[in-house]
């Protein structure tokens, strides 16, 4: 027998404000037509004055906890995976930690930018595969509106705000991809391609937040290569074909690239989870907000085999197989 990663419950929080692109042409030098064909957006959520990550990532998780039947005080862990922190220290996952209740056990941030959602569901299976913990919360979170050039037309279109998270409950399983459970997790990364995305700012760099800065061809041109490359390695490990999974949930980058790495696989669309229209890109929240409103509105259902997968700045890159 071995211990699987059980997903128990799922959670979500999108900012009240909503903003289309009709209302981004009364500020900048865009149209619906322009965003909608380059990138599959129509809106996305921008959050509130004085409305925090922390803020967005206790509302998402406070649901997914409700969802297990659980609280606070049930978790040894908590993971928040953020490129956007409330402050540079103390982490904004121990600020969760405080607000859910949670006395026991350890929080971190973890930073894998768009990935980092991925990289957070790791770490957490590998710590509940070890006997480490037994239940776990993994959030994504970002107030990405407070890093954007809201001049710049071509990457301030691109992004909202918003917050998924996910209840993780050690369970033993058979070690075979008939486990409900998290299969298998798998992370890649490249340094050298650390200037095509990244916030031109940083405490140790100019001590001033800074902006996020694109070339949006080479991340294109990147993302359909590695992101289909990921995938079939979580299909090779786990000894199966596209045809046997049910559904795909893709970081919600761009419809574009979506739709691409969909093709490199042969799958079908109609398996593919897509919320990039009305979310924009929210980062490491991109994946559990996906994943919450796909469980929520019943078309992802138990035993059925789901698979995640993003790419972020750094390049950051990963999968995980999941039977829910």
């Amino acid at each position: 027998m071995v211990l699987r990663s059980q997903i128990v419950g799922c959670g979500s929080y999108l900012p009240r404000q909503a903003v289309t692109n009709a209302d981004l042409a009364e500020r900048i030098d865009t149209s619906d037509d322009w965003i909608v064909q380059r990138t599959g957006i129509r809106s996305r959520h921008i959050a509130a004055e004085g409305e925090m990550t922390s803020d967005l990532a206790i509302a998402a998780a406070r649901q997914a906890l409700e969802r297990a039947g659980m609280s606070g005080g049930d978790l040894d862990l908590i993971i928040l995976g953020t490129a956007t922190p409330d402050h540079t220290f103390p982490a904004t996952a121990t600020k969760v930690q405080a607000a859910l209740g949670m006395t026991r056990g350890f929080a971190l941030d973890l930073q894998a930018v768009c990935s980092g959602f991925i990289y957070a569901l790791a770490v957490a299976d590998n710590f509940i595969r070890l006997g480490q913990a037994r239940n776990a919360l993994v959030i994504g979170a970002e107030t990405f509106s407070r890093i954007l050039d809201w001049e710049d037309r071509t990457t301030c279109v691109l992004f909202g705000d918003g917050a998924g998270a996910v209840v993780l409950r050690a369970a033993e399983g058979k070690g075979s991809s008939d486990d409900r459970g998290i299969l298998s997790t798998h992370l890649h990364s490249d340094g050298g391609t650390y200037d095509l995305l990244w916030v031109d700012g940083g405490p140790s760099a100019t001590r001033t937040t800074g902006h996020l800065r694109m070339n949006g061809k080479e991340v294109f041109r990147h993302a359909v290569v590695r992101l289909a490359e990921v995938v079939e390695e979580a299909l090779d490990a786990n000894r199966l074909k596209p045809d046997d999974i049910d559904w795909l949930v893709p970081h919600q980058a761009n419809k574009r690239i979506i739709d691409g790495t969909a093709r490199k696989l042969k799958m079908p669309l109609e398996k593919v989870v897509v919320t990039v229209d009305h979310h924009g890109n929210t980062s490491a929240a991109s994946i559990p907000l996906a994943l919450a409103e796909a469980v929520g509105d019943g078309r992802i259902k138990p035993g059925q085999l789901v698979l995640l997968e993003a790419m972020g700045g750094g390049f950051t890159w990963g999968s995980a197989l999941i039977r829910m």
